[in-house]
């Protein structure tokens, strides 16, 4: 079943143009990844589909439902949780008030600070510390683990493993794999190769605002020439 479909999406910051006819959709417990270089519309892609940068054409549908031109805040309502690439925490509260902020009673989820911190266990242990004090792994978790705490059925994740070291990138690898076996289906925009497409079921590949392919992982593991091309700087 289709969870999100994409038809054609322009978007532009101001006069500067970003989008140019995306055309994408998410099957219940997918993981798709948007792939590219920097500056092709992955993070423009998500904030479209949240209503941050609302499109200046096309459609975003929900189940079905038209979702274009509504407020971020009801799109999050609809089940759509979205993890940004500057993780945008609530420095002064603790991992627990900014997980508390997050909860949400709707859907069939079921998260809670028990299931959290059993996906996070590094969670626990700091739960009454300032999310100011936390490393940018810490940070990463506790922003991830704050969306779901809005029981999403979507999860977009806007580059989560930038700037973490190898470990801790590792470790948000397997958690996120643990997300994607439970179905729960999610956005991936990603630059990390080897990260995205071990957890990835399908791929789109941007290049100048469109999507210039579509294919599974071992596609694009299996051809140099598109990741010569299209992925590598």
């Amino acid at each position: 079943m289709k969870l999100l479909e994409l038809d054609a999406v322009h978007a532009a910051y101001g006069i500067s143009r970003v989008l140019f006819g995306i055309t994408l959709e998410v099957g219940e417990g997918e993981v798709v990844a948007l792939m590219g270089r920097n500056g092709v519309g992955k993070t423009t892609s998500l904030r479209a589909i949240m209503g941050l940068t609302p499109p200046s054409q096309g459609s975003v549908r929900w189940r079905g439902r038209e979702i274009a031109g509504m407020p971020s805040y009801r799109i999050a309502r609809l089940g759509i949780g979205f993890v940004p690439e500057d993780r945008r925490i609530f420095p002064e509260l603790t991992v627990w008030e900014n997980l508390d902020i997050g909860r949400r009673e709707a859907g069939s989820a079921g998260w809670n600070e028990a299931r959290i911190y059993t996906l996070f266990p590094d969670l626990e242990p700091i739960a009454n510390r300032r999310g100011g004090y936390l490393s940018g792994g810490q940070q990463q978790m506790l922003t991830i683990a704050r969306s779901l705490m809005t029981n999403p059925a979507l999860l977009l994740l806007d580059e989560p493993s930038e700037g973490l070291a190898p470990l801790v990138v590792e470790a948000l690898r397997r958690q996120i794999g643990v997300l994607r076996d439970d179905g729960l289906s999610i956005i991936l925009a990603e630059q990390n190769l080897d990260f995205v497409l071990s957890l990835a079921t399908r791929v789109y590949i941007l290049e100048k605002g469109e999507v210039c392919f579509t294919g599974t992982p071992a596609e694009v593991r299996g051809d140099t020439e598109l990741m010569h091309r299209y992925l590598t700087v």
